[in-house]
């Protein structure tokens, strides 16, 4: 199962003949647009289960939110479904007044009922993204008594212990913060599973669309909501599941696509050159990175993490094996998160690289094993690695493997260096640093085994630099907290980030409106149109 922790790595493709040298031989439906992409990742499209890229981006066009990040600002929020909303002085109580005229496909409008019940659900069912929520303190038996309905507009939720307001709210405007309709997927409740079943695959929301038909690894239909009140540009869109980049490519050729969505950076190339085609792209929150073990001896050292990091030819990396799919980027917050770092601290120094691997007592490098991904573009990145470091002295055994291999070896803490990507959780600091930095307890019976903890990386002031940032009520202070962090981070942790990940699509002759956002969820249909 490919998870959103589990990035996607770009298939490779053979490259077809000029696209202004094909004609159209073909036509999608009026109305209805067509988009081919790689589906085979979706598990269930219940909002409280959902935890891949293709459910979540789905699930973003047929669900709202109480909030959502502000678009011109995202270190801020904006309302959603919350029309308003205020948090008590001591950071424990969120009072959300709601609008109303938001409405599910039956025609009823959402209220606060729905809204209490769908966070209160989440929590209940403690599905795999269900963590977003209850990691504020709720549980099972106190849910119900600190998310509740004030009024059919008013909800109130109180959190057991105070956190930063924003760290709440961006939490909240996860995917799987969006709010169902209490009385339908109660009607479909058995056993007690609060109509989890069913939803797998059905929808339930007020958003744009509705989910009308999944066939796993086949095809997806969301059709309007007919009362959302929110104009769309077509009525339907058909996802099809088409897992090789090349057929992608020719299906929009063809004109059997309006739209391909996983085309290798070489097709992306001739998408680009050709007037008739149009390829919109966005930054989005996953990162590729150089892991560095530190149960490995020779690489404990401040300065080995710095001699590998000034040893990478970074820009060359992104030119020539990853144009128009990853481009530099050095920060564990990627850029369009909040926080994120721009700047670009390390770049290829030989001279530099060899003299902190002096002063760290190797002047003549080490031998050392690197686990990456058989895939492209993960193979050809670590032949890359391989060179830059032999140019400093340290020779790489390379060690490539299934994508599942190399994540169960590095969840058992034992690779040595290791090539791997990271998605981020929710659209806060938090997802991010909390992975990275935070390890307070590096035994094996950890309650918080991520990328810190699988490498060994003990860093005390990092680790509660982190946890006090997820619990500061200024706004602003919290930010600026979080790029001292990266500061810190790149001078002395061992981790190398590489890359970050662009989404891309290419569109047919006609067609505009695809907006993709910095993650899955906040890609949107409501503007695709089509000649």
């Amino acid at each position: 199962m490919l998870t959103r922790r589990v990035l996607l790595a770009a298939t490779a493709a053979t490259p077809l003949a000029g696209l202004a040298a094909s004609e159209a031989v073909a036509a999608t439906p009026k109305g209805v647009v067509v988009m081919v992409k790689q589906i085979d990742d979706v598990v269930s499209f219940d909002p409280a289960e959902a935890y891949e890229f293709t459910n979540n981006e789905v699930n973003g066009n047929v669900y709202r939110r109480l909030v959502v990040p502000d678009a011109k600002d995202h270190s801020k929020v904006t309302g959603d479904l919350a029309q308003s909303w205020t948090i008590s002085p001591d950071g424990l109580v969120f009072t959300f007044k709601l609008k109303t005229n938001a409405k599910f496909p039956t025609g009823k409008v959402l209220t606060a009922d729905d809204a209490a019940f769908s966070l209160q659900r989440v929590v209940k069912l403690n599905k795999t993204p269900g963590f977003i929520i209850s990691q504020f303190g709720f549980t099972k038996d106190n849910v119900e008594k600190l998310i509740v309905a004030k009024d059919a507009t008013t909800l109130e939720m109180t959190l057991p212990s105070a956190a930063a307001p924003t760290f709440v709210l961006f939490c909240l405007s996860a995917a799987v913060g969006s709010i169902v309709e209490k009385a339908t997927v109660m009607a479909h409740d058995v056993g007690g599973d609060l109509g989890n079943a069913w939803m797998k695959t059905h929808s339930a929301g007020a958003g744009a669309y509705q989910l009308t038909e999944w066939v796993a690894s086949d095809h997806i239909t969301i059709d309007a909501n007919p009362n959302s009140g929110i104009p769309v540009g077509v009525k339907r869109i058909s996802i099809r599941h088409v897992a090789d980049p090349s057929t992608q490519m020719l299906s929009l050729q063809k004109g059997d696509a309006d739209i391909a969505r996983d085309l290798t950076p070489d097709l992306l190339t001739k998408v680009k050159a050709d007037k008739g085609y149009t390829v919109v792209e966005s930054g989005q929150g996953n990162s590729m990175y150089l892991a560095m073990n530190q149960n490995v001896p020779e690489l404990q050292k401040p300065q080995v993490h710095q001699a590998i990091k000034w040893a990478i030819d970074y820009e060359a990396i992104a030119k020539n094996i990853t144009p128009n799919q990853w481009v530099v980027g050095q920060g564990f917050l990627p850029v369009g998160l909040p926080g994120a770092m721009t700047d670009k601290p390390f770049k290829k120094d030989v001279a530099k690289a060899k003299a902190l691997l002096a002063e760290a007592g190797y002047p003549n490098g080490f031998s050392i094993s690197m686990d990456f991904y058989s895939s492209a573009p993960s193979a050809d990145i670590a032949q890359a690695l391989q060179a830059d470091l032999a140019s400093i002295g340290i020779k790489v055994n390379l060690m490539p493997g299934e994508q599942k291999q190399v994540i169960t070896k590095t969840r058992a803490r034992t690779h040595q260096l290791a090539l791997l990507s990271w998605g981020t959780d929710y659209f806060d600091p938090n997802s991010n640093s909390q992975a990275f930095c935070e390890n307070p307890d590096d035994g094996n019976d950890s309650k918080l085994k991520i990328l810190a903890w699988r490498s060994h990386y003990v860093d005390k002031e990092l680790s509660d630099m982190s946890l006090a940032a997820s619990k500061e009520l200024d706004g602003a202070k919290r930010i600026a907290m979080y790029k001292d962090m990266q500061v810190k981070f790149a001078q002395r942790a061992p981790f190398a980030i590489l890359l970050q990940k662009i989404a891309s699509a290419g569109l047919g002759k006609g067609v505009s409106g695809l907006v993709i956002g910095p993650l899955p969820d906040f890609t949107n249909y409501t503007s695709i149109k089509k000649a």
